[in-house]
């Protein structure tokens, strides 16, 4: 088992940067890929993006490619999303998962969730 907690979550406006932080316990952290996603209100939850086990390894959604950076340290049991050039659209309930390998795997792959932050931009 993994238990996840993000954090970070506000209101900003738009062109704004802010950071996600997401932490885990449970399971060994490094041996996990993790990910990003968010829900907009009436949508339903999308990926954001991922990383590996390691951190070598990150993919994106279109939608926030060059924008948006998610890393980790594993020391910290800790990954983060950095969000910059926050637009409106951006809005919504991020959440945190954890894979059970060390790949990226489909989204149907992640198994772990955290309770969710809220990100409000304001244009």
């Amino acid at each position: 088992q993994v238990q996840l907690v993000e954090s970070g979550g506000g209101l900003v406006q738009h062109g704004d940067s802010l950071r996600l932080s997401c932490v885990a316990s449970g399971r060994a952290f490094g041996r996990n890929a993790m990910g990003w996603f968010r829900q907009a209100p009436g949508k339903e939850r999308g990926y954001v993006g991922g990383i590996s086990a390691s951190g070598d390894i990150t993919n994106y959604a279109d939608s926030v490619e060059g924008r948006f950076t998610i890393s980790r340290d594993n020391s910290k049991s800790t990954m983060y999303l950095q969000m910059n050039s926050l637009k409106a659209e951006d809005t919504g309930v991020y959440y945190c998962a954890a894979a059970l390998n060390p790949w990226i795997p489909a989204t149907s792959g992640f198994r772990f969730w955290g309770q969710g932050t809220q990100v409000t931009v304001s244009s």
